[in-house]
């Protein structure tokens, strides 16, 4: 069993903190030498089943209410909130092919992005840059946030759900990005098809369903 004062103590550190915290954070709160992983381990067995559960985003650790009371906790009017089908494409493609530039962003999606786009993902807290490529103009690279990953609830990106989980679901749109270009093209509109708005329960469904190809593929 480990030291109940430490286990206590990581305990206050998770509750009072306003945001995940990290396990070196953590680590160094503790004295040298304590299992941290086993802290964290036997702390989440505790609150399992509970109203309120221990979760890892990553390297983070946070208190978080249980999934399955969320529509009894909900005590405000929900607002609803649009984004656009190019910045819905855009984040599916950081999230499985971060880190990434704007160019491949654009070769991915078969469109031109539009200004802004990123601008939108990234004043949401979904994304955040991830330092220059080291090639020629040496282009920033944008990655996923761990904002990303506690609002859709995944612990790590390996949680991001593979294309055959995808298809089974029936939420992947088969058909490329450069088939909504053409079609945009036809019916006199923008190349870019960013204007369709979403709102928060499209979101939620999709985002993580709109694309898993390679370039070129």
């Amino acid at each position: 069993m480990n030291d109940p004062q430490h286990l206590r103590l990581v305990e206050a550190v998770l509750f009072a903190a306003a945001e995940p915290v990290a396990e070196r954070d953590l680590a160094e709160r503790l004295p040298n030498g304590v299992d941290l992983a086993a802290l964290l381990a036997e702390l989440q067995a505790t609150y399992a089943g509970h109203g309120v559960i221990l979760v890892r985003r990553d390297h983070r650790w946070a208190f978080r209410t249980a999934p399955d009371l969320a529509t009894s906790l909900v005590a405000e009017t929900p607002v609803e909130r649009k984004l656009s089908r190019a910045a819905l494409e855009t984040l599916a493609v950081i999230a499985y092919h971060q880190p990434v530039t704007r160019a491949e962003i654009e070769e991915i999606r078969g469109v031109t992005l539009s200004k802004g786009t990123l601008d939108i993902l990234f004043e949401a807290g979904w994304v955040r840059p991830r330092g220059r490529r080291e090639s020629p103009g040496r282009p920033m690279q944008w990655a996923t946030s761990e904002a990303f990953l506690d609002h859709f609830g995944l612990a790590t990106l390996d949680d991001l759900p593979g294309i055959e989980d995808l298809k089974a679901s029936g939420l992947l749109d088969a058909r490329p990005a450069a088939s909504y270009a053409n079609r945009a093209e036809e019916d006199g509109e923008p190349v870019d098809v960013g204007d369709e708005a979403l709102d928060d329960a499209d979101l939620e469904q999709q985002v993580l369903a709109r694309l898993k190809m390679t370039p070129g593929e």
